[in-house]
């Protein structure tokens, strides 16, 4: 905006210079024009009449008959005397006292120049291959012939060109300052409005998504009256706007947050009362009608599901109140090792595929949240899948400029994949594809992936979702321990790949 500010204040002085100077010329060689038809005037017929008759000076001051009364004639005055298209006397007055003149020979274009120039007395330009530009006046003589005088136009065109080359070098400088210092001026002008882009950019910044967000000082407002202290006055309004906004948002997640925790701890003791009491009458020892036996264990199913459902409803509400993980060394490769021996124990009809690094992977955090992670993405890929899908599950470290070195975890699946209209969301809570499992059974809570990115965000680290049909993978990256002396190119080399059913 400043730039073009700036250029279009510099075109426009440019276009008023240029019309000022185009004026100035087209008046200058008006103006000399007119002062050498004054001096023809003044001059009148003398000189080209005098050609014919050489003049009326005494004889010892010509050398010849033919040259004219030079007498009261500036230098360079041009005579010709036509007799129809043909030129009989044409000749020059040349520098210096009692010079006589010089005769000038014309070519045909010449004369017929001169010829086309009409007997009205009045200046008109014509250009002569030997001498040049002049302004000449043609006026009839007393034998019927055209007498010519002409005057040089090189004063006047010197003269228009000096104006022409000052005004070029006056505007050039007049345009330069004016560039720089309007470059100036548009800058301070404009510095409301660079303070109220440089708080915008702050906002940009912040992590409006979720938490308490502090928003920066508002921009500083000029003057109301002007367009930039109104942008300025609604962008603050604007900020108003949005920062009791998030501070009620913030106040009802906390609310929501306290009242998941709260009603997460107590859920927990009268399921587990239920279930214990369902156990309990399994336990009995005396004769139960089979629809009762069928009935409990239905009721101690559910309550265990119900039972995990709150602690997984509880540990998300740990982890939005930031409450600190345990930081201790981590064998990533250990339990991959212990999960994908559960998951293939809990899907045989599954094929199972393991590839590690030649080198245990390391990293610092809670062993058991991880465990977690690692549990909750291939229970997904064991119970959104076909029987007789392929699982491969892969553990390698790479390097990163900004983050180090990264372990990498890889859970891919050949299985239908992820619905496109649910993978944007499909790590947030209650989250579920609109499928049933491969078994029949209802699907589960939507909790599983929204646990795994909030545990493995509070590792510092991502996971990410790549999906179409027969190929979906979940990616998570988490900072390594103890790899930091590693060359870049030391990443892990998977071992050979095995595979049960």
């Amino acid at each position: 905006m400043r730039a073009r500010l700036t250029a279009g204040l510099v075109v426009l002085l440019a276009v008023s210079c240029a019309a000022v100077g185009v004026a100035a010329v087209y008046e200058l060689d008006s103006f000399l024009t007119g002062r050498v038809d004054q001096q023809l005037r003044e001059v009148g017929v003398r000189y080209p009449a005098s050609l014919e008759h050489g003049g009326n000076l005494p004889k010892s001051d010509h050398d010849a008959d033919d040259h004219g009364d030079t007498r009261k004639q500036s230098t360079g005055t041009f005579g010709a005397r036509l007799v129809g298209q043909d030129a009989t006397h044409a000749a020059v007055v040349p520098a210096g006292t009692g010079a006589t003149d010089q005769n000038v020979k014309l070519t045909a274009a010449d004369e017929k120049t001169l010829a086309s120039v009409p007997a009205d007395g009045r200046g008109h330009t014509v250009c002569l291959s030997a001498i040049g530009e002049y302004r000449v006046t043609a006026t009839t003589g007393l034998d019927g012939d055209v007498l010519i005088t002409g005057l040089p136009m090189e004063p006047v065109e010197a003269a228009v060109h000096r104006l022409e080359l000052v005004a070029a070098c006056v505007f050039g400088v007049a345009l330069v300052a004016a560039g720089v210092a309007g470059a100036f001026w548009v800058r301070w002008s404009l510095r409301p409005l660079s303070r109220v882009a440089a708080t915008a950019t702050r906002v940009s910044e912040l992590p409006l998504a979720s938490g308490e967000v502090a928003l920066p000082p508002r921009a500083p407002e000029s003057d109301p009256r002007s367009e930039v202290g109104r942008v300025a006055g609604a962008f603050n309004r604007m900020l108003g706007h949005v920062e009791d906004a998030l501070t009620k948002r913030h106040a009802s997640e906390e609310r929501l947050r306290s009242f998941a925790a709260d009603a997460s701890h107590e859920l927990r003791t009268p399921v587990a009362s239920v279930r214990g009491h369902a156990e309990l009458a399994l336990l009995h020892p005396g004769p139960v009608p089979p629809k009762v036996t069928r009935a409990l264990e239905r009721i101690a199913a559910e309550s265990a599901r119900m039972g995990e459902m709150v602690d997984d409803l509880l540990l998300l509400a740990r982890l939005d109140a930031g409450r600190p993980l345990e930081q201790l060394p981590v064998d990533l490769t250990h339990l991959v090792l212990d999960s994908v021996t559960d998951a293939r124990a809990a899907g045989p009809d599954h094929r199972w595929t393991l590839e590690l690094a030649e080198e245990p992977v390391t990293v610092t955090g809670d062993a058991h949240r991880l465990q977690q992670v690692l549990a909750n993405l291939l229970a997904n890929a064991r119970l959104h899948t076909p029987v007789d899908t392929k699982v491969t599950v892969s553990l390698t470290t790479e390097s990163v400029k900004t983050q180090g070195t990264m372990a990498v975890l890889t859970v891919a699946d050949d299985g239908p994949g992820v619905p496109e209209d649910v993978q944007p969301g499909v790590f947030e809570r209650f989250t579920r594809a609109d499928r049933r499992r491969a078994d029949g059974l209802g699907g589960g809570a939507g909790l599983g992936l929204s646990i795994v990115a909030a545990v493995v965000e509070a590792h510092g680290g991502t996971v990410t979702l790549e999906s179409r049909p027969g190929a979906t993978t979940f990616t998570v990256r988490v900072p390594a321990s103890g790899s930091e002396g590693a060359p870049q190119g030391a990443r892990g080399t998977a071992r050979p790949a095995t595979t049960d059913r």
